[in-house]
């Protein structure tokens, strides 16, 4: 860390800084550095030429893991566009064959050529993978309208990533998606029928698990699966009751769901992992009317979940026949009606 009260526009550190890095990787045998902050294109390369290391910055470390985790043909779509529009405008001096030769009449060189070659086929690219899922798009919105035709009502996990939602999944699903503490083992959502005590026809949603500062490339990219959520009847928002970053944490769900306007639907707040927590830590996990504690992993308070569920539901459903307006339009009988 380094506290300086502006980022150098070179390197973002400063220089004697840069140096200490240099030393500390190299003593180490360190093969890449990773920075927490995002880094524009000139202080990457700047970074990569002073270091003499791969230098990668924490979008670009999401993106990797992204890129890892993606199994479904739609999920790598969507992590391929949002790469190539960070790539784009870091093309400029990657390597020896991409920089430029000089400048000036006469001395435009083959490297700046390669350079725009290098742009327009990944503005190409591009073009191809927002046609590609534009096309997934029009597939989700067709799926979602047959539900609305036979009254499913869709209901979708949403919260930080780690938090334990793929495992809520499976427990109330009997369904079988990956569980795993690595940050962002689901990418693909996943629908699977929910059964309720009550004759609901419902169904439950996995989606991927937000985190603070999400790259917005990645927002952009993954529109089409976070536009179920606009569909959902109901949200169920889950934290992990035990992290120490839980508030911070659940400041950042806020923010992305307001940011893709779904913050006004109805939510549910799933307090999970209760399990590890002792007696005082679990008296002072929210217990309001929108509230449930439960544990995935052991079962505890599923059952209490699953009636908080088709409750709100239910009330949902009785808030809008409310809410509906019936116009009855009487016509007077005529003169001769009337004899």
């Amino acid at each position: 860390m380094q506290h300086s009260p502006h980022p150098d526009p070179a390197t973002l550190l400063g220089r004697g800084k840069v140096a200490d890095i240099q030393a500390l990787a190299h003593g180490s045998g360190a093969d890449c550095v990773i920075f927490e902050n995002d880094l524009t294109p000139t202080q990457l390369r700047n970074l990569e030429l002073a270091l003499g290391l791969k230098v990668i910055d924490r979008t670009q470390l999401i993106l990797d893991i992204f890129a890892r985790r993606a199994r479904t043909r739609e999920g790598q779509l969507q992590v391929e566009l949002a790469q190539l529009n960070y790539l784009l405008p870091r093309l400029a001096g990657r390597g020896t064959l991409l920089s430029r030769l000089g400048g000036g009449i006469g001395t435009r060189g083959p490297g700046e050529q390669q350079l725009e070659f290098d742009r327009r086929r990944l503005r190409a690219r591009i073009g191809k993978m927002r046609e590609a899922i534009e096309r997934v798009r029009s597939q989700r919105a067709l799926h979602r309208e047959h539900r609305r035709e036979r009254r499913w009502r869709m209901v979708a996990l949403v919260g930080y990533t780690n938090a334990g939602k793929s495992t809520l999944f499976n427990a109330l699903t009997r369904g079988r998606v990956e569980t795993s503490s690595r940050l962002f083992a689901t990418l693909d959502p996943t629908v699977r029928a929910l059964r309720l005590e009550r004759q609901h026809q419902v169904l439950l949603s996995d989606t991927v698990g937000f985190i603070r500062r999400l790259p917005p490339h990645l927002v952009a990219a993954f529109r089409a699966t976070l536009e179920e959520l606009e569909d959902a009847a109901l949200l169920l928002q889950v934290s992990d009751s035990s992290h120490p970053e839980r508030e911070e944490q659940d400041v950042a769900v806020e923010n992305l769901l307001t940011t893709i306007g779904v913050a006004p639907k109805a939510r549910l707040r799933v307090w999970n992992k209760i399990d590890l927590l002792g007696p005082a830590e679990r008296a002072r996990v929210p217990s309001g009317p929108e509230d449930v504690s439960i544990s995935a992993r052991t079962g505890e308070g599923l059952d209490r979940l699953r009636r908080r569920i088709a409750e709100q539901l239910d009330k949902n459903a009785s808030a809008a026949l409310s809410s509906e307006t019936t116009v009855v339009l009487v016509t007077p009988p005529s003169r001769h009606e009337g004899k």
